[in-house]
């Protein structure tokens, strides 16, 4: 993916979304979509959820739906993860 692509948002009317930054698609379905984002996790929860557009060369998401909440989470597994291997490397 571009280095350069920034992170962006767009959401009109709680129905449409557009995402920019965007480099894996986590897991998705009607109730929520999990994207990786180069700013973190990001979680996506509402019905009737569908990804709509999907180009991670451009790093892009569009999807419909009625958008309930948007939240960015920390993966706690991967930084522990991460402290781990580095203080058995040391």
């Amino acid at each position: 993916m571009n280095e350069r692509v920034g992170h962006s948002i767009a959401i009109h009317g709680r129905k449409q979304l557009a995402v920019e930054g965007v480099q894996h698609v986590g897991s998705f379905d009607d109730s929520g979509i999990t994207l990786e984002t180069n700013m973190g996790t990001l979680v996506l929860k509402g019905e009737g959820l569908h990804i709509t557009q999907l180009s991670l060369e451009t790093g892009t998401v569009a999807a419909e739906g009625f958008f309930a909440s948007l939240q960015y989470v920390e993966d706690k597994g991967k930084a522990k993860g991460k402290g781990l291997l580095s203080r058995i490397l040391k």
